[in-house]
This record gives C-alpha cells, structure tokens and sequence, in this order.
C-alpha cells in the first residue's frame, strides 16, 4: 500500500507533470484565463490521461511486446490519445455545449498534449505493472488538474490588480507559473 501512496504523492506533487516535467505547458497557459475553462480541461485530461494510460499499457504489454514491434509504440500511442480525445469531444460538444465552445481549440489539442504522452511512456520506461501505471496515470492526471486550477486562481486574481505595462497578461503569467512551480519543489524531500 505505501508504494502506491509513494507514486501517487510523487505524481501528483514531487514529479508534477507541469510544473517539474514541464509537459503540457500549451493547455496550461491557454485554458487557465477563467476557472470554468481550466476545470472543464482538467475534467477532460484526467479522463484520458488515466484512459490512455491504461490502454497504452496494456497496448504495449500484450501487444507491442508480444509481437516484438515496440518500434510501433509512438504511432501506437498517439492513434489510442486521439481516439480518446474525439469521445471526450464528442461528450463535450453533445452534453456541455458551453463548456466545449470555452475549450475551443485546446480541446482538440489534447490530442497533441505531451502530458499525456509523456505520462504514458514513463509508465512503460520505468516498467510498472498494470495497477502501478493505472495509479501513477491518475496521479500525473491529478497533478495536472491540481497545478492548473491552482493556476487559473491565481491568474483570476493577478488579472484584477494593476501590474505594470511589460508584465501584461502572458509575462505576467510566466512570472506566475514560475513562482508555483518554485513552490512545488517544496516537495521534494516526501517521497
């Protein structure tokens, strides 16, 4: 039990997917102006981070490796993502129009999100088994909802307060999301 406890905490904060791996930094910037938008994105990679994390790895274990075509495994991959991304569009656009027209592009972008690339190919790198990957899925999921909530809070509040001219919008973000992710090095020594 503590060794899933130990990859989640380290998912979720030690080895945030944005803020300590840097991966997905255009979803982060883009959908964090408002609230609503980076709940709604958050929603949607947490869906097919965890998807696509389980579907990789068992893609990977019962197929890839069985027919000793592991050279497939990028192609592999991003078609399971882009799939995922097209049900989540789908949902989306049928079930919460407003949302989905408050994502725009960078729904579709999920598709090409590195977050969820990344976080499935470091399940097969460091060579857990299902429930390991299914639980480190989840927790790089989380950490990313976390890290861009967090984010949009902030940058809600940063847009109301007189910052001056040069440090407008995106500067000011960047200074923003250095400072969090300084923060979250205050993590470091958990795990």
């Amino acid at each position: 039990m503590d060794f899933y406890f130990e990859i989640f905490i380290s998912g979720v904060f030690i080895n945030n997917i944005l803020l300590a791996q840097f991966l997905g930094q255009c979803p982060f910037m883009g959908t964090s102006k408002k609230m609503e938008t980076a709940v709604g994105m958050s929603m949607a990679v947490v869906f097919v981070l965890v998807m696509a994390g389980m579907i990789t790895w068992m893609l990977d274990t019962y197929l890839l490796k069985t027919l000793d075509v592991e050279y497939l495994r990028t192609v592999s991959f991003i078609l399971v993502i882009a799939s995922l991304v097209q049900f989540v569009e789908m949902f989306l656009k049928k079930s919460i129009p407003g949302l989905y027209a408050g994502l725009g592009i960078f729904l579709p972008l999920i598709t090409t999100n590195c977050a969820v690339m990344g976080a499935c190919l470091l399940n097969i790198s460091k060579e857990y088994a299902f429930l390991p990957a299914l639980v480190s899925s989840f927790s790089y999921a989380v950490g990313f909802a976390i890290a861009l909530i967090l984010f949009a809070g902030v940058r809600e509040r940063v847009n109301l307060a007189r910052v001056p001219k040069a440090l407008e919008d995106t500067s000011i973000a960047l200074v923003t999301a250095g400072v969090i992710a300084l923060t979250f090095t205050a993590f470091k020594g958990m795990v």
